[in-house]
């Protein structure tokens, strides 16, 4: 018998998050792992009367790439996944991993080679997304690598990821559930459209940048399942000041722990780690817009409120904030350009953000202005 918690989740995905119409080509994009969400979003596709299209991965197969390929083959821009990203009218993308360690050992440059080819990918993604000529989504499926990696157990974990993206039994309709969180969520951007400075004070950040004439996005289960932030490109020249991340920073399975960036005048001029210092200095080496930021962000879901080690899940955390190092996203108003889009995330539950002087975010609750 099929998981209805898997048949809603689909339901979220193809009838809402992208909004499948009559005649649109959709990629459905994942590894073998989700064969059951797959199967359930390639038939809901069809009834909306879209065209799907299924691009599964091997499990291991991007450690077999990285063990066996060589460099042209690591620059080699995936041919199936560029034609998607330029033709295709939406992408549903979903997580799906086996074992989210295989690459531990993978070189720090290699990794970074690879992430630059992939780039080219995402930025047609960013680019036709911001024109609004491609719908996408990105989520993930229970496995077991994850649940171990949030310590948790399977079944627990299972219960946690449905229970974060409400297509658990206690939510009857997840649809009706995500239309109402975006009307709130609007609200709080709302508060902050039309300022200028923002500053975020505790005792692990002293940051200022402005967002004038930025765009704030209300993300409430459109383009990621689960849900919960709103987030801006911050003017690329007016970051200054200090940050000390309060979780690792994850990127191919590595955890990069005890991040501290010192920025001046938007650009990250002093950078430090516990642990993996080596991948962080890598990342920012990736190219000149690597060492700008393209996204800030607050977190709004406080339905999460443990850490999994998993972006999708962690950026959401209520009380936090986090900024992307590297690529904008272009419906932001932010223009700068990287090869790598990497999320770090800071606990601000003993901590304020102020927005032109006022009260945004305190002791981890949102403030009304």
């Amino acid at each position: 018998m099929t998981d209805q918690r898997i048949e809603k989740m689909a339901r979220v995905l193809v009838n809402y998050s992208v909004a499948i119409q009559p005649g649109e080509r959709v990629l459905i994009e994942s590894t073998t792992e989700a064969e059951a969400l797959v199967r359930a979003c390639y038939r809901r596709v069809l009834e909306a009367g879209g065209h799907p299209h299924i691009l599964l991965s091997l499990a291991d197969q991007d450690e077999i790439l990285f063990a066996t390929g060589k460099d042209e083959q690591l620059d080699f821009v995936p041919s199936f996944h560029k034609l998607a990203a330029d033709t295709f009218d939406a992408r549903i993308r979903i997580y799906a991993e086996a074992n989210t360690r295989a690459l531990t050992r993978v070189e720090p440059a290699r990794a970074a080679r690879r992430q630059k080819a992939l780039a080219a990918v995402q930025s047609v993604v960013f680019k036709r997304a911001a024109e609004g000529q491609l719908k996408w989504i990105s989520t993930q499926f229970p496995t077991q690598a994850y649940a171990m990696e949030a310590e948790m157990g399977w079944q627990e974990y299972q219960d946690f990821l449905f229970g974060a993206n409400h297509c658990d039994d206690q939510t009857a309709d997840p649809v009706a559930y995500w239309q109402e969180f975006g009307r709130w969520q609007q609200r709080v951007v709302d508060r902050v459209t039309g300022h200028d400075r923002v500053t975020i004070q505790g005792p692990n950040a002293d940051l200022s940048l402005s967002v004038r004439g930025r765009t704030f996005m209300n993300s409430c289960g459109i383009h990621n399942l689960p849900d919960g932030e709103i987030y801006t490109g911050p003017v690329e020249d007016s970051v200054n000041g200090w940050v000390a991340f309060t979780y690792p920073g994850m990127f191919a399975g590595r955890e990069v722990e005890g991040i501290r960036l010192t920025f001046k005048d938007g650009q990250v001029v002093e950078a430090r780690a516990d642990k993996n210092e080596e991948l962080l200095k890598a990342m920012l080496a990736t190219d000149a817009g690597a060492r700008y930021l393209g996204e800030f962000a607050v977190g709004t879901n406080f339905g999460i409120q443990r850490f999994t080690r998993n972006i999708l899940f962690d950026e959401k955390i209520g009380g936090t904030f986090h900024l992307a190092l590297g690529q904008s996203y272009a419906e932001t108003g932010g223009q700068n350009k990287s090869g790598i889009h990497w999320d770090l995330i800071c606990d601000l539950r003993e901590g304020e953000i102020r927005v032109d002087g006022e009260l945004l975010l305190k002791g981890g609750k949102l403030v009304e202005l």
